[in-house]
């Protein structure tokens, strides 16, 4: 069973929207390359490379300029030059953001190149995405690529395919939908549908491949888009100017042309937090990861066009977290575990030294692994409930240790079956402390 993950929004409003005169060029003679991704939490992580420094980075289709995060870690060797300070403003409810905009940086993702592009580096330690996906991510990029290349995301095999425009050949495809891009501030919005209490309403979606949730929509009573009954308040994710809240819930169906999907999960935000992301008045929310992965995708911006393809996600069920919490990697801990070397087991011995006893036993070891901990908690939560708080260091679920899960598998248990029933142990300011809870379904009646 495919399960999702929610806790990650990267969508940015920028004040000065400024872009630079080249472009990126494929340097082969097919004009074309492969980029292999990785898929955390429905969202793209892949290489780019960054004046000879190689670097992780999200694919998200609604940024209009690359953004460097962690600067402190690389920018000795990144020799980033050229910048002026700005301020960027993104979701959530803070204040903006100081960043240096930084010009004529070369980048390279797989055989792509373009030698003068500009960057935004954000020196605030506070705006580290790495935590709440559990690896290393430097850094997201957008519009700048997608402006240049005809990219095609096959979600099924997870790589990217970068092809120069005057390259790229289209194939017959009967089962494929294809829509019109319509842009504002560089970022591109689609047109589908929802059915909210058995009304079909036309909306106007930005495309946002940086985004974790399936949709969001902005409610307006006036057209009809609105909660339903069921909801639960929750944290929705975590944007450049501050974390995001608001209502989960479920829409009947969600159609893309000839494309429905059923019971789709669908986030209500706070108005507050998207003040500046309703500024284009047409737009109605986005459409984001967790719908786009069930679609392999030919994103076209040059001609305005992106082509899609339902593939072995399409009916995958949509599910959501049921337990009330989001963790987040929280730097590491000294774990005890035994040593199966039989050879250095087998040397451990006594000395005595001065009248002293020194006891020499390797049978253990102690390691440093990642430490979990709790950094959002739903209110009235099955885990809420059950006496769980914010800090908490999860230290086994269901009898095994967290360490030996990644941060992803370990959310994941999270999203199980109705009825499923969690054990943790957990490290409260030192003490350690046991509690159980059982999933529930928020939407029951």
């Amino acid at each position: 069973m495919h399960r999702v993950l929610s806790f990650i929004l990267l969508i940015f409003c920028f004040t000065n929207t400024a872009f630079s005169q080249g472009k990126f060029t494929v340097q082969n003679k097919n004009k074309s390359d492969k980029v292999r991704f990785k898929f955390i939490n429905n969202l793209i992580v892949f290489p780019v490379e960054i004046n000879g420094v190689e670097l992780s980075f999200l694919l998200d289709t609604g940024v209009s300029k690359p953004i460097i995060f962690n600067i402190l870690n690389i920018s000795d060797s990144l020799k980033i030059k050229d910048t002026e300070l700005i301020q960027l403003r993104g979701l959530g409810d803070g204040e903006t953001v100081e960043a240096l905009k930084s010009t004529n940086n070369v980048f390279r993702i797989g055989d792509a190149i373009k030698l003068n592009q500009d960057l935004y580096a954000v020196y605030d330690s506070n705006l580290n995405f790495a935590p709440r996906l559990g690896i290393p991510v430097h850094g997201i990029i957008g519009f700048d690529l997608f402006k240049d290349l005809v990219v095609e995301i096959n979600y099924t095999h997870k790589f990217l395919k970068l092809t120069e425009p005057d390259h790229y050949r289209y194939k017959n495809c009967k089962t494929c939908e294809r829509f019109y891009l319509e842009f504002y501030n560089n970022k591109p919005y689609i047109n589908a549908s929802v059915s909210i209490n058995n009304k079909n309403i036309p909306v106007k979606l930005l495309l946002d491949s940086g985004g974790s949730d399936a949709l969001w929509l902005f409610e307006n009573e006036a057209l009809g888009i609105k909660s339903s009954d069921k909801f639960f308040n929750d944290f929705l994710g975590l944007g450049l100017s501050g974390s995001v809240y608001g209502k989960r819930s479920r829409l009947d169906a969600f159609s893309l042309k000839g494309f429905s999907l059923k019971d789709v999960n669908v986030a209500f935000p706070d108005s507050l937090s998207i003040f500046y992301a309703r500024r284009f008045k047409n737009r109605n929310g986005s459409i984001s990861g967790n719908v786009l992965k069930r679609f392999n995708i030919i994103v076209d911006y040059q001609r305005g066009i992106i082509t899609l393809k339902k593939n072995s996600n399409f009916n995958s069920k949509f599910t959501y977290n049921k337990s009330g919490i989001e963790l987040a990697h929280d730097g590491v801990r000294l774990v005890k575990e035994k040593n199966n070397d039989s050879n250095t087991i087998a040397n451990s011995n006594n000395q005595e030294l001065n009248g002293t006893k020194i006891v020499l036993n390797n049978e253990y070891k102690l390691l440093l692994k990642p430490a979990f901990k709790i950094v959002e908690l739903r209110r009235d939560s099955p885990a809420d409930k059950a006496g769980l708080k914010l800090g908490d260091i999860i230290l086994s679920i269901n009898g095994k240790q967290a360490h030996q899960h990644s941060l992803q598998d370990l959310t994941h248990l999270f999203y199980d079956d109705i009825g499923k029933r969690i054990r943790l142990k957990i490290d409260r300011n030192g003490l350690v402390m046991g509690f159980s809870f059982i999933l529930e379904d928020v939407f029951s009646d």
